[in-house]
């Protein structure tokens, strides 16, 4: 969230907001009941911080290996180029691709880090050869496949 959109959040808000990242299916009038106050109250709270930002959704986690996309990989990419054209043009071809859960711009050796989700390596492969190699300005890929998971979470340390 950008620095002037910032809410000033106290400890019941905060305790709103550690609930609902830990157990997002939990109605308002549990949320209301573990923080003390009124559903009312409690709802009002959920939607201010949700019209300021602050709550930008509520999803279901998904387990990767359940639905057989067994393989992580981290993409380090290179541009030929660092001008604002090929960044945007990266980006925007990027977005595209579901395999592709998450893209940073990076400082240092590298511009891009994608964190990719395939069912295996071949579909990696193919997903490198036939699109990621191929975006606007790609110079080079430096790719390296997970071999275990030791934490992965989604919960923000609120406090």
């Amino acid at each position: 969230m950008e620095e002037n959109r910032r809410q000033t959040l106290d400890r019941v808000d905060r305790r709103i907001l550690d609930l609902l990242q830990r157990e997002g299916a939990l109605s308002v009038a549990e949320v209301a009941s573990r923080t003390g106050l009124s559903t009312t109250t409690c709802w009002r709270r959920i939607q201010h911080m949700e019209q300021g930002g602050v709550i930008r959704g509520r999803v279901a986690l998904l387990d990767r290996s359940a639905l057989g996309l067994d393989v992580t990989i981290f993409a380090h990419v290179k541009l030929s180029t660092q001008g604002r054209d090929a960044i945007a043009a990266f980006a925007e071809a990027i977005r595209e691709r579901p395999e592709v859960l998450d893209c940073y711009t990076t400082m240092g050796e590298w511009d891009f880090m994608l964190r990719i989700v395939t069912k295996d390596i071949k579909a990696y492969e193919a997903f490198y050869l036939d699109h990621l190699s191929k975006l606007p300005y790609v110079q080079s890929i430096n790719s390296s496949v997970t071999v275990t998971v030791i934490k992965e979470t989604t919960v923000l340390p609120i406090e």
